[in-house]
């Protein structure tokens, strides 16, 4: 009753500001979500919403500025409103869940201006159970006869109060920052522009905030603040105004306009998913439910796969992506460092991955143009040309005599422009060795000179590079991207990305805080997959780095493959570092071959952002569960029913825990192995070190 009197407390709200100027209402199916539609006074489209009887989001603009036309904000009148529900399924090529509900109830919004030159556009609104997506809609008119240039977008997002966000800066070439947290006041990511690394950063304002952003409210409501379906437009950034208003900054092209297109056009869904807990939030598919069903009609050679990979030896110095044993090699290796992706080295991992079991193998800096990584050439790269010690043909003979799927790589430099007329050539050589997957990679300064990596040319590239790849029968990996917004429903060749702050950076900087684990699952990982590469055993790396190290222990790294989702996810380490001193497998290592990367359930029973997180995933096709928990720096027991096991059977479990002296600074290699029987009747203790994690794979006893 009090929600019910709090709900028409609300609406009165509205109507009072809206004095008698129209307003629509629409509710999800189950009624938890309410959007409320009205005009202020003075002609303005906007928007609040309410969850459980709470305002989350308060009255909230809509608008446009346009380059050689007036702004489109005010003097708006509502032509129609038209209401539709649907429900159906379907069912992803891989993922985390085997068939996804698309459950929602619709508004369009027709609107028009009052006067001169009368414009049109709409506004189209999806409630679902779990949040709401809404798009403008721009239809074919005369008075949109010319081309568009939209120079600021204004759509905001007023919260109710100063809630607890974690966010990292809106940084127009990339999303490698570790996540900080705080009140949504006290965002400021001045401290962010004088980081020494090797990433290139663009942040205009220090006050916003790249998406997802996710907040917590004083009474426990989850927001996470996003975008869907990103298409021939720019980046949304949200910047913060007048207090508590989050506005959207998109990405603007090197001239400063934001978004270049002709009408009819639609922009990317803006999203608000809405929880109760942060569990209730990792899984949540509306993301994908807003984005265009799948347009690849065959879709057989998609495989999900672990790999392993000429990768972590080059971060660490082992080896070198340059073949010149003279040159300073581009992470600032001096010269004499031995070539990394020889024939020789390759067929080594390709032994290792036949023993163990590991699908597929990536080999980085087999291609000529390495030397010129971080200059001012151009063009360096040609994407088909192996270094004169990498025999590309007798590679992938040997790679599938032995069942072994190469993985190839496209390193551009940020040279997109030159990578766009190598793309057929590059992807037709790669068809012709049986190559189904690639990893791309836009490390450096984009060129054309004054575009950036979130901006609508990139958008548009990164797109092409998917369509390209899918003629060829090749998913990809893709590394510096656009950020995550479900295009994997549409594209499923687009299969994972990278758009994170991932195990590299423990290579060569001071890496990321325990806590960071803790966090991606809540905000980066809501757009989608992350190729975060764990897998990290040899934790220190002494005898190539005497500073950094992985900020975790062993078994939290094996924990990551199930809390992390990645249909191509990397067994990072070096081979050697996979076996004991007399040559056996790592007994830990078993978990990363018995871990699946294709799931048909998934569920997060317990977590709280920044502290820890539970996961567990149940296999396709199969009754077998795996379940990961990982904490931040604080040690900490939890105890996690089994009890999304099927009721009256009974599961072997392997569990692998830290051990009684594990530390992630101090003794982060000591481990535990436990076998035991389980139920959907048993909870589990788990203890988890401090910087630490468990794994267990629970097997269904036949």
């Amino acid at each position: 009753m009090k929600a019910l009197t709090f709900v028409v407390f609300v609406l009165t709200l509205l109507t009072v500001a809206c004095n008698t100027q129209p307003q629509t209402t629409i509710t999800s199916p189950n009624g938890v979500v309410e959007l409320n539609f009205f005009l202020s006074d003075q002609g303005q489209a906007q928007y609040a919403v309410v969850y459980n009887g709470n305002i989350v989001i308060d009255s909230s603009s809509f608008g446009f500025e346009f380059k050689n036309q007036a702004a489109l904000k005010e003097g708006i009148q509502i032509k129609n409103t038209a209401h539709n529900t649907v429900d159906n399924s379907w069912k992803p090529v891989w993922g985390e869940q085997e068939t996804i509900r698309n459950h929602y109830k619709e508004l369009l919004v027709e609107l028009q201006e009052q006067k001169e030159p009368h414009r049109r556009f709409n506004i189209r609104f999806r409630l679902f159970d779990d949040g709401l997506g809404f798009r403008y809609e721009f239809p074919e008119q005369e008075a949109l006869a010319d081309s568009v240039h939209i120079m600021n977008e204004h759509t905001e997002f007023t919260l109710t109060n100063d809630h607890t966000a974690w966010w990292i800066p809106a940084d127009y070439d990339s999303y490698e920052y570790n996540y900080k947290q705080s009140l949504v006041s006290e965002i400021d990511a001045s401290e962010f522009k004088s980081e020494n690394e090797r990433v290139d950063r663009q942040i205009d304002n220090f006050k916003a905030v790249n998406t997802p952003v996710t907040l917590k409210t004083d009474n426990g409501i989850y927001l996470s603040l996003h975008e869907a379906d990103l298409t021939d437009y720019a980046g949304m950034t949200l910047g913060i105004a007048d207090g508590l208003t989050l506005k959207s900054e998109l990405v603007p092209w090197a001239d400063g306009t934001k978004v270049k297109t002709e009408a009819p056009f639609h922009s990317p869904w803006r999203t608000v998913q809405i929880a109760t807990t942060a569990g209730d939030l990792a899984e949540s598919s509306m993301i994908l439910n807003l984005n265009a069903p799948n347009k690849l009609q065959d879709t057989d050679w998609i495989t999900p796969l672990k790999y392993t990979g000429v990768w972590w030896e080059l971060h660490i110095g082992k080896t070198s992506w340059n073949y010149s044993d003279q040159a300073e090699d581009s992470f600032g290796q001096q010269g004499g460092t031995a070539h990394g992706a020889t024939t020789e080295n390759v067929k080594k991992y390709i032994d290792f991955n036949d023993r163990v079991n590991i699908k597929g193998l990536l080999v980085e800096g087999w291609n000529t143009g390495w030397e010129y990584w971080g200059t001012d050439s151009l063009g360096f790269f040609d994407f088909t040309t192996p270094y004169p010690d990498f025999d590309l043909q007798k590679v992938a003979t040997y790679a599938r005599k032995n069942d072994i799927a190469l993985i190839g790589h496209h390193e551009t430099s940020g040279q997109a422009a030159h990578y766009e007329t190598r793309l057929d050539t590059a992807f037709q050589l790669y068809q012709k060795h049986g190559i189904h997957h690639i990893k791309t990679g836009y490390a450096g300064g984009i060129i054309p000179k004054g575009e950036y990596h979130h901006g609508q040319w990139m958008v548009q590239h990164y797109r092409k590079v998917v369509e390209t790849a899918a003629k060829y029968q090749i998913g990809i990996n893709a590394h510096e991207p656009i950020k995550a917004t479900g295009i994997r429903r549409t594209y499923p060749n687009m299969m994972t990305r990278e758009g994170v702050r991932g195990m590299e950076y423990n290579a060569w900087s001071d890496g990321m805080p325990p806590e960071h684990t803790t966090i991606l699952p809540f905000t980066r990982v809501l757009g989608g997959p992350v190729d975060y590469t764990p897998g990290i055993f040899d934790i220190t790396f002494d005898q190539f780095r005497d500073k950094e190290q992985v900020h975790s222990t062993l078994a939290n790294q094996l924990a990551l493959y199930v809390i992390l989702y990645s249909p191509m996810q990397m067994a990072a380490d070096l081979p050697e570092n996979y076996t004991t001193e007399g040559g056996e497998i790592h007994p830990m290592f078993q978990f990363i071959q018995d871990v699946p990367v294709n799931w048909s359930e998934s569920i997060t029973p317990m977590a709280a952002i920044g502290d820890y997180v539970v996961t567990a995933r149940k296999q396709k096709d199969t009754a077998n569960w795996y379940l990961g928990a990982v904490t931040d720096e604080q040690e900490r027991t939890i105890n996690i029913s089994l009890d999304f096991l099927q009721k009256g059977k009974s599961y072997n479990a392997t569990i692998y825990r830290d051990g009684k002296k594990a530390h992630w600074q101090s003794n982060p290699t000591d481990y535990d192995i436990e076998n035991r029987e389980v139920s959907s009747n048993t909870t589990l203790k788990l203890w988890l070190a401090p910087g630490g994690g468990t794994a267990i794979s629970i097997e269904n006893q036949k």
